[in-house]
């Protein structure tokens, strides 16, 4: 479909050459938080491994059902994980965490001793607890990238917005200071000893994120300025001499800048359509559709 040559992408380039296509953010968002150190990815895989074997045997989901009302558990059942529905893998080690002592109990029940031992572990336990936390911020990125309204620019913010946090993070892990996750600092608190181990793994995880975060999103949110305030920031420097002389004309209309901050930014800019495409004028020759509607 977004094939270069006869897919989609091909056929809107013929049409606006100027056109500009960029991968989905939301993907990105995905592909970048989807690699794991060894160490958490063995916490996930065996996360994964007990949540099949319960939801895969209607038999087991409800036995485990019934030891999590004994046990006067908020949840009576875990959730699957899907790798095609992205936000399942925060739900799922979120759910987990919170049943971690329920699981023990029915894999103890089920003689499944090996792993029912590592809901006992606590340096297993503090890695879930990592997962939950860093992956329930992912959804809340992830959630936030979708919806009505929302722009390259907006959501170029919002990862820039969640790299700045992500060095705040490693910053603080970096000194043993965990309070920015929940389900970590609740944990390590009742740790005794042994946490401090498990912080270095932490560390470079959110070190790793950052760096693929980097990868997927190499460019600045600064190169949306002109469009989010034009009346403020300097044109682009790809801009053409017509496109920029067409720009300081629009920003140089006082009744434009006072009407700029009570209209939505996309419909200032559909009334406006300053777009970099091209049309056809008569006789065959190009002009750039900049300009008053």
């Amino acid at each position: 479909m977004a094939g270069k040559r006869n897919g989609l992408r091909a056929l809107i380039k013929r049409a606006a050459p100027n056109a500009e296509w960029t991968h989905c953010v939301i993907h990105r968002e995905a592909l970048a938080s989807k690699h794991l150190s060894p160490e958490l990815n063995e916490v996930l895989t065996a996360v994964v491994d007990v949540v099949n074997f319960i939801k895969t045997r209607p038999l087991k989901a409800r036995l485990f059902t019934a030891v999590c009302e004994e046990m006067g558990a908020d949840h009576t059942a875990v959730l699957f994980h899907s790798e095609a529905r992205w936000l399942s893998r925060g739900k799922v080690l979120s759910r987990i965490f919170e049943l971690r002592s329920e699981i023990r109990v029915f894999l103890e029940e089920e003689r499944m001793y090996e792993a029912a031992a590592k809901f006992g572990d606590d340096m297993f336990l503090i890695k879930l607890a990592y997962l939950s936390d860093i992956f329930s911020k992912l959804n809340e990125l992830n959630l936030q990238l979708q919806g009505k309204d929302k722009h390259l620019p907006h959501l170029a913010d919002k990862i820039n917005t969640f790299t700045r946090k992500l060095n705040v993070w490693e910053k603080r892990m970096s000194q043993g200071r965990t309070d920015v996750f929940e389900n970590l600092t609740e944990l390590a608190e009742s740790i005794d000893s042994g946490a401090t181990t498990v912080l270095l793994c932490i560390q470079q995880h959110i070190e790793a994120l950052g760096g693929f975060f980097g990868k997927y999103f190499p460019n600045s949110a600064t190169q949306y300025d002109w469009v989010v305030d034009p009346f403020h920031a300097s044109a682009p420097a790809d801009f053409s001499c017509a496109e920029e002389e067409q720009l300081i004309e629009m920003t140089s209309d006082s009744a434009l800048r006072l009407r700029f901050p009570t209209i939505p930014l996309s419909q200032f800019w559909l009334e406006r359509r300053l777009i970099t495409c091209q049309d056809w004028e008569p006789g065959g020759r190009r002009m750039h559709c900049f300009g008053a509607p």
